[in-house]
């Protein structure tokens, strides 16, 4: 038993066939009889959902349109079973569905749009770019996917090759400057683009980049400009600029001056934001002597194309007329600077020379000179405003001050007074009159051992006027020592002199000072002398000349004893001396002593009171308002050793306690214990608190003696004489009956 089937079956994706229409396929066994016991089963891709059979007749349907660019082909199987029991009657057909191709796809292009530069100028067919459309259809059935390029929008400057899509330059020297951008359609159709075919565009934008193919050119061929003569060197006279409408380096200018009668007097500098060629003022001009001058200026490209270098030349010149303005100006003088000498101490009002100014304007006004004071602040000269004659005001000093640098301005009368000035040195010429003088003052130390006819000293000289050529200082003992017989003087006639010692055995004890007065001679015009005095003092030596000693005084002390040995003498009495005095002051700062000793009599130490104790009872010798702390009447007294936590209260009444007789004094200090106990802020516990009262009512009775003396007693106080020698003198108090007493009783000794 067989099955028939078409193993590779080619459809078409048309519209899907109904159960009705003609099958796509029709499956057949050859068990099948016709009589319906067979059933047919398909299997594979799309089987159930885009193809179905019919399992009594084996046919087989599309369900929907297939689209070949979604799939091509579809593998299916096929089989035969047996209805009732599904068995199968053959084994299983394998067999392929292709989907034939038809034109339902138009070209794309995938990357549009598209932009594009090209070069301006280029030649006719110069390649811009290349545009590639898809088409989804089978390229090898039929003409579904063949492809051809047109250009829709865009002539006549571009074209595009029809089968490869590249598009070129249609149009020669196409200028940026005239038009810079294109936009171009392009349009691609299959079918080989015959008529049927489907078609797709893209836009593609093109720009034309910049070249070197302008050569700058200036707006005017002269220019004119003017300034001022009073404008100084760096100041811009004007602007010129060439226009070059190429970009970036294309279109840079480069300026310079080739020509004209004002080269020397101006400069041609670049605005290197502007691009503009600015001129400006190099050297001062002057209306008066030229009033006008012409340049020429070229601009021209740095960078230069090759391939456009027939199109130039790259550059272009213009003429620039530049006339100079009249100003008021200031004077001017003949020399930049003046030097000038005067004899040093000529009189007041020697010329010293004389300044010349002018007005350089047409106008030639008069001018006036001054002397600025900040230029000679101590006024040693003055000018001539109408002549310009510098004069002295006193005489000068050369060796003060050799040079005086002032200034001389000069302004214009009758104009804006304007001033120039001008510097003018002086200089002070030297005249002969200082005289020569030690060149330094130091003493000369000579040993006490000088051997006979040595040089101590070479002495020189120095003078504060100038030297002339071969002048030398001469040297010579002054007349009055001449005939020393201690110290010679030879002149070296080199502007030095030497010192030898004519004897030896010179000694401190009996001289160490020599005075040597020299006559120093400058040999000037006129000649100066001065006699200067060379001080010699006298020294110790070592065997080798060498200077221990120059005073005397070590030789006046005892001998053994030196000068260190009598400052630490004296330091040991100063020390002595103060141990003393602060033993002095520690005695008397000592207490005397408490003790009373047998031999000092008792009755130093007896207090006498004014008051006569009244015993007991006695509330009247003292004001009981004081036991009521009259500080403390109104308030209290804080303690300082507790932190107080609550206000101490006042007491109800307190400010009616008006006299002692009104208060119960046993009330009153208990009151006030408890108050002291209970109360933190109350004095301290430890603190002292006095009162003068005794208390009522005691049984042993007073204490007092003060009128034992004056009352008839029965005691005896002979046992007092057993006591001893400290009870010697209240046995002799009490012991007798015989005691002094007062008429009127009133006083007393407590003892």
């Amino acid at each position: 038993m067989s099955m028939c089937v078409s193993h590779t079956s080619c459809i078409s994706p048309s519209s899907p066939s109904s159960s009705s229409s003609f099958p796509l396929l029709q499956l057949h066994s050859d068990v099948d009889s016709g009589v319906g016991n067979i059933k047919y089963i398909l299997s594979g891709e799309g089987a159930g959902t885009i193809f179905v059979i019919d399992d009594k007749t084996g046919n087989i349907h599309a369900t929907k349109t297939l689209d070949r660019e979604e799939q091509a082909q579809y593998t299916l199987t096929a089989q035969a079973v047996n209805r009732d029991t599904n068995k199968p009657l053959e084994p299983p057909s394998e067999f392929i569905v292709k989907v034939q191709d038809i034109n339902d796809n138009p070209p794309e292009f995938l990357h549009g749009p598209y932009y594009a530069r090209v070069p301006e100028m280029s030649n006719v067919g110069t390649s811009v770019m290349q545009v590639t459309a898809s088409d989804a259809d089978d390229p090898t059935y039929g003409n579904s996917a063949r492809l051809v390029y047109s250009i829709l929008q865009g002539q006549p400057y571009f074209s595009v090759e029809s089968q490869t899509g590249i598009i070129r330059t249609a149009l020669p020297n196409m200028d940026r400057e005239a038009r810079q951008e294109y936009d171009v359609l392009i349009q691609a159709k299959d079918m080989g683009g015959h008529m049927g075919g489907l078609s797709g565009t893209t836009q593609v934008k093109i720009t034309l980049t910049d070249v070197n193919d302008n050569p700058p050119k200036f707006p005017q061929s002269v220019y004119s400009m003017s300034v001022s003569e009073d404008k100084v060197p760096g100041e811009e006279v004007g602007r010129l600029k060439a226009k070059d409408p190429d970009l970036g380096d294309n279109g840079m200018v480069n300026y310079r001056l080739v020509d004209g009668d004002g080269l020397g007097l101006f400069e041609l500098s670049t605005d290197s934001e502007t691009r503009e060629a600015v001129i400006k003022l190099k050297k001062h001009v002057d209306f008066e002597t030229k009033r006008s001058y012409t340049l020429r200026v070229e601009g021209s490209n740095p960078y230069i194309d090759p391939q456009y270098i027939a199109w130039g030349p790259y550059k272009d010149e213009a003429t620039i007329k530049i006339s100079v303005e009249d100003a008021d100006e200031p004077p001017a003088f003949v020399a930049p600077s003046y030097t000038f000498e005067v004899a040093e101490n000529a009189p007041e009002g020697a010329q010293v020379g004389r300044v010349h100014a002018k007005d350089t304007d047409v106008a030639n006004n008069p001018v006036r000179y001054m002397i600025p004071l900040y230029t000679d602040i101590e006024q040693f000269f003055s000018v001539n405003p109408d002549d310009g004659m510098i004069t002295t005001t006193r005489p000068l000093d050369r060796e003060a001050q050799a040079w005086h640098n002032i200034s001389v301005s000069a302004t214009e009368i009758g104009g804006h007074h304007q001033d120039t000035k001008v510097r003018v040195n002086i200089k002070v010429k030297d005249v002969n009159d200082n005289s020569p003088e030690f060149a330094t003052n130091n003493e000369v130390l000579m040993c006490e051992t000088v051997a006979l006819g040595k040089v101590i000293e070479t002495v020189s000289a120095v003078d504060k006027d100038e030297m002339a050529h071969r002048q030398h200082f001469t040297f010579s003992l002054a007349p009055e020592v001449t005939h020393n017989h201690n110290f010679s003087l030879k002149d070296n006639r080199d502007s030095t002199a030497s010192i030898y010692v004519l004897r030896k055995g010179f000694s401190r004890l009996t001289q160490d000072v020599y005075y040597l007065p020299i006559e120093i001679n400058d040999n000037g015009f006129p000649a100066l002398s001065s006699t200067n005095t060379l001080t010699i003092r006298v020294c110790s030596c070592d065997s080798r000349d060498t200077i221990l000693s120059c005073n005397v005084e070590p030789y006046v002390l005892p001998a053994g004893l030196s000068p260190g040995a009598l400052i630490a003498i004296l330091a040991c009495i100063v020390i002595l001396l103060g141990i003393v005095v602060l033993f002095v002051a520690l005695r008397r700062q000592k207490k005397e002593p408490l003790i009373v000793f047998e031999e000092e009599d008792i009755r130093e130490n007896i207090i006498t009171y004014d008051d006569e104790g009244g015993g007991e009872e006695d509330t009247e010798a003292f004001d009981i308002a004081t036991l009521q702390n009259p500080d403390g009447a109104n308030g209290f007294l804080p303690r300082k050793d507790i932190k107080p936590e609550l206000q101490f209260p006042i007491r109800p009444g307190g400010a009616g306690h008006n006299g002692a007789n009104s208060v119960d004094v046993d009330d009153f200090i208990k009151t006030r214990i408890a108050e002291a106990d209970g109360d933190p802020t109350a004095p301290p516990y430890d603190s002292i608190q006095i009162y003068g009262y005794e208390g009522r009512g005691s049984l042993a009775g007073s204490l007092s003696s003060l009128e034992s003396v004056t009352t008839e007693s029965d005691l005896d106080y002979d046992y007092l004489q057993s006591w001893g020698p400290r009870f010697k003198k209240l046995a002799d108090l009490y012991g007798t009956k015989d005691c002094f007493m007062d008429d009127d009783g009133d006083d007393g000794e407590d003892s």
